[in-house]
């Protein structure tokens, strides 16, 4: 007959004798479950090792009637390069850039879902939104203002050489709508929120105060992360907006100042050469930007190892992350937003 092998922490045996056949009685089983048997006359001994790729085969002895017992090998095991294999995936980690990234992806799945099937932490969601808006319009406007006049000196100088100064306005609005109002509030919100996001989320997780909401049956994508995207994505499109108007009143009154190019001329220009089209792609574009700020930093501080070290580690390079992930979504939705040769600067010359 056939005894199939099963796991069991402890067998206790004992060998009674040795047939001429090579064969070796076994006596004083107590157990039905049978694991690595080893003979060594004439002592008990104990085993804790399974060992369940071994056949026992029993066959019934003629001579005294007690059972006759042997281990067989499975011809398709080896244990040696059975134990290095399971040694080697044990010890095998995917690199951490790698399983980073996944979990961006993964989280994002994760955060649109939730949303979508309306498990949001509203109070939360609220909470962050004061955060990332009313907390970050002074330095927003400030930023936005001192760019814009650094990009007006620049301009207005080489413009009105060339007798164009009817063209200043109108080519202010469209570098600060289109590209210079997005980006600059962007990485300003990156640096201020995306670094706070990612240490918060980075200390909670090696504090294990995460597992502390599984247990206490919450969910902490829906209690961290999805209130943080989506204040992110609610609030970048109003700064923005508060940031070009700031950056082209900050201009025009340079230009003014210092150029001698009156404002009614820069905000007319600006008015003609503005489309509807360039404020809605900048809204757009400010709304990508956020997701990418708040869904990096979230990923990158829930995956964070090693303590104080890691945290600040995940911190600086959620930063990172998150403003080179801010210049390629600008170039690709550049490239997809204004394909074609521009008519913008004709209804302003």
């Amino acid at each position: 007959m056939l005894i199939a092998c099963q796991p069991h922490p402890l067998v206790y045996f004992s060998v009674s004798s040795k047939r001429q056949d090579g064969w070796k009685n076994v006596q004083n089983l107590h157990s039905r479950n049978f694991v690595k048997l080893v003979f060594v006359e004439p002592q008990t001994h104990k085993f804790a090792m399974p060992l369940c790729k071994n056949r026992l085969n029993g066959i019934p002895n003629a001579e005294d009637g007690h059972p006759s017992a042997s281990m067989s090998e499975d011809i398709n095991s080896n244990p040696v390069l059975d134990s290095m294999a399971g040694e080697l995936w044990n010890k095998w980690s995917p690199p951490r850039y790698l399983w980073r990234g996944l979990s961006v992806l993964f989280l994002t799945g994760q955060v649109i879902m939730r949303t979508l099937k309306g498990k949001v932490h509203w109070r939360n969601t609220l909470q962050q939104l004061e955060r990332v808006g009313p907390r970050s319009v002074g330095v927003c406007l400030l930023t936005s203002a001192f760019v814009g006049m650094a990009f007006t000196i620049q301009f207005v100088r080489e413009f009105t050489r060339l007798g164009l100064n009817r063209s200043v306005g109108g080519v202010l609005a469209l570098a600060f709508s289109r590209e210079l109002s997005p980006v600059i509030t962007s990485i300003v919100v990156a640096g201020r929120i995306g670094s706070s996001y990612a240490a918060e989320l980075g200390t909670m997780q090696v504090s294990e105060q995460t597992d502390t909401l599984r247990v206490l049956g919450s969910n902490p994508v829906d209690y961290l992360v999805t209130p943080r995207v989506l204040a992110s994505c609610i609030a970048l499109p109003i700064l923005t907006l508060m940031c070009f108007t700031v950056g082209m009143a900050s201009s025009a009154l340079l230009a003014d100042s210092v150029y001698g190019v009156s404002i009614n001329i820069i905000l007319d220009s600006a008015l003609r050469a503005l489309k509807s089209w360039d404020i809605i792609s900048a809204m757009i574009k400010s709304q990508v930007f956020g997701a990418i700020i708040s869904i990096v930093s979230c990923a990158w501080g829930i995956t964070t190892l090693g303590g104080a070290k890691g945290v600040g580690e995940s911190t600086t390079s959620a930063v990172v992350i998150s403003l080179v992930g801010i210049f390629i979504a600008d170039f690709t939705l550049s490239c997809f937003f204004f394909q074609g040769a521009g008519d913008s600067l004709k209804n302003c010359m």
